[in-house]
């Protein structure tokens, strides 16, 4: 097994063949799976593969654990974040190296799941701080007032494309929430979406019990979303396990956050700089090989500037560096695994046979699909009614701003938007027609602070939003409280 050099503490034999259920322990049933590096092939690690009984388990040491981590001093719980910051600062090299050879990324992309790592618990020590309610109008001797309760145990489904980030922004707040957490990562990144957290937060000392990771198929996702002691599900994927995780969620009458990604429109007016308007198509579009929920679907360019636009793609298509991506010397690396070249591959070739014009790219050799960029799209194309999340530039001209706005407006959910063009207030008006959850005026889609809600509506993410002022309302309840100086009777 050729297993990439660490220190210390990323030590693979820590978790082989193992899960983490407030220690590293053997799966119920013994099963275990191979952790492929996608650039190169090689086995990073193995681990072991969760299945309902060890779900189970998990749940009840986490009810377990949760009743004494609500109680714990403010200033208690928010130390532990903070020692986690420190010590994703102090392995940050490391930390980066593994995300990006178990995600495929560019070495970039892994520095910057660590760095985003590091806001993501600065931001949750603060939580345990805050005011956490407000008090209410209510009648003299009688004190009424609502605060934000924990849920108690929270169940986290999260995915391949940014492990570390998408699953560290839901446990983080919810931990520093009063929260106990239960992980299910994808199978494909489960040190990056999840044993790499437990490790972190294991060595800053937060309460064994509290942080379960249970790599594992659809029989431990289903598992989680029913079992009746995780009154919340967070759930980010693709929107046909989404729907199916939000049914079975409502059946049991459970909350259920789900982000699934959807339609996003880059809208280049014209009256744009092109090549700047082309730049921010290029990144928004290929930027981790278009593995971003983000990511520009829709390029939609005036056609008084489509041309330019086009011309300007596939120069850079056909010069973008492609490799591993753990050299630091590449631009794009492969995808995750060969179902999703395979899809990417027929989304773009579907949508020729359909009529699009293929500019640049729709090859591939191993798991690198070249930059690609299509013109001509059109709704009823697959590239324009779903989302592609490879490296696919889709280009569609338009000739009014209605006419832009209703073509961003069609789909499901929209995200990520955004809006280029030389006059702010013309690009303003027209951003407060679309019906995405994400603006973003002279910038391409892909932008998060982490301090802002993130989500949007239909298949973007039914309507919620995590990060910043969201996370108190998402992963929390709200409960009324009322005390009298003294109880009084009733007329019977």
């Amino acid at each position: 097994m050729n297993a990439p050099q660490m220190s210390q503490f990323l030590n693979p034999t820590q978790w082989h063949g193992k899960l983490f259920q407030g220690a590293w322990t053997a799966p119920a049933s013994t099963q275990t799976a191979a952790v492929i590096e996608p650039a190169t092939g090689d086995s990073l690690t193995s681990v072991g593969v969760a299945n309902a009984q060890d779900v189970e388990v998990s749940v009840q040491a986490a009810v377990a654990a949760q009743s004494q981590w609500a109680v714990l001093a403010p200033r208690l719980r928010a130390d532990i974040f903070r020692r986690a910051a420190v010590l994703f600062e102090q392995h940050f090299a490391e930390l980066s190296l593994m995300v990006t050879r178990e995600t495929g990324g560019a070495l970039f992309k892994g520095e910057h799941e660590v760095r985003e790592a590091v806001t993501l618990c600065h931001l949750a020590a603060g939580m345990p701080l805050q005011a956490q309610g407000q008090v209410l109008a209510s009648v003299s001797g009688r004190l009424s007032y609502a605060r934000r309760a924990p849920f108690g145990v929270i169940g986290v489904i999260s995915p391949f494309n940014f492990p570390l980030i998408l699953t560290l922004r839901t446990v983080a707040p919810a931990l520093a929430a009063g929260n106990a957490v239960v992980i299910k990562p994808d199978l494909r990144t489960p040190v990056s979406g999840g044993f790499l957290i437990a490790r972190i937060f294991e060595e800053a000392g937060l309460p064994a019990g509290l942080l379960h990771v249970l790599p594992g198929a659809a029989e431990a996702g289903e598992a989680l979303v029913v079992d009746p002691q995780v009154p919340m599900i967070a759930f980010t994927g693709s929107p046909a396990v989404g729907r199916r995780i939000g049914e079975l969620a409502g059946r049991h009458l459970k909350k259920v956050s789900l982000e699934l990604g959807g339609a996003n429109a880059l809208i280049i007016l014209d009256d744009a700089d092109i090549d700047v308007a082309a730049s921010n198509a290029a990144w928004g579009a290929w930027l981790h090989q278009g593995q971003i929920c983000m990511a520009a679907n829709r390029i939609l360019v005036h056609e008084s500037l489509a041309a330019g636009l086009i011309e300007r793609l596939v120069e850079k298509a056909g010069h973008l560096p492609m490799g591993d991506g753990a050299s630091g010397k590449v631009a794009l690396g492969p995808l995750i695994d060969s179902k999703q070249l395979q899809r990417v591959h027929a989304l773009v070739h579907d949508s020729v046979a359909a009529g699009a014009q293929l500019l640049a790219g729709g090859k591939y050799e191993q798991l690198f699909y070249q930059p690609t960029v299509l013109a001509g799209v059109k709704p009823g194309m697959r590239v324009f009614d779903e989302e592609i999340f490879g490296p696919v530039a889709s280009i569609i001209s338009f000739k009014t701003e209605d006419e832009a706005v209703a073509l961003a407006n069609n789909s499901e959910g929209g995200l990520s938007a955004g809006v280029i063009s030389s006059s702010v207030g013309r690009a303003m008006s027209l951003a407060r027609r679309l019906k995405h959850g994400m603006i973003h005026v002279n910038d391409q889609t892909v932008n998060d602070d982490c301090v802002n809600p993130f989500g949007g509506p239909g298949i973007a993410g039914n309507g919620t939003s995590v990060g910043g002022p969201a996370d108190w309302e998402e992963y929390t309840q709200w409960q009324w409280i009322t005390i009298k100086d003294n109880a009084a009777s009733y007329p019977f």
